[in-house]
């Protein structure tokens, strides 16, 4: 039986002490706020977030594509290895303050190249080549602006 600090609203369920105080809210489309009471994603902290074990995100495999698409949304630490030249086209669904990472690995046969869209951001104004050696990797780390990504790191031929 629910004591008097828990209560619904509707489908939405709340731990607290009232409706606009709760401690935990579990919205009807399932979204879970803790010390908010709109949460506007899956699980929306307000407040400082500790954790005793790693933070971290799956690394996803970028399907090939000769102007490739990124989808920062589900693929915020991803790969792509390029089977031809490769322009990147502008990642979608970037939010401002997020880092994204990129690992770049030159097929078997190696000798690609890439270019950028100008949403893309360099240090010194000036985009990397790519290491063109079969299987070699290269690795971008960005912060974004949720329109630009700003490089804020580079490993080429990472071995």
């Amino acid at each position: 039986t629910p004591d008097s600090d828990n209560f619904g609203s509707g489908d939405e369920f709340y731990i607290g002490t009232t409706t606009t105080t709760p401690k935990l809210v579990i919205k009807q489309d399932g979204n879970v706020g803790i010390g908010t009471t709109s949460p506007g994603a899956q699980l929306e902290v307000a407040g400082t977030v500790k954790t005793t074990g790693q933070a971290y995100f799956t690394e996803t495999t970028l399907s090939f594509n000769a102007t490739q698409t990124w989808d920062v949304a589900t693929n915020q630490v991803t790969r792509v290895v390029p089977t031809a030249n490769v322009t990147f086209s502008a990642p979608t669904n970037q939010i401002d303050g997020a880092f994204y990472s990129l690992m770049i690995e030159q097929d078997g046969t190696g000798g690609r190249t890439g270019s950028w869209n100008t949403v893309f951001k360099w240090a010194a104004a000036t985009a990397p080549t790519l290491t063109t050696t079969a299987s070699a990797k290269d690795i971008f780390v960005f912060r974004s602006d949720g329109t630009n990504m700003y490089e804020v790191g580079r490993q080429l031929n990472v071995s």
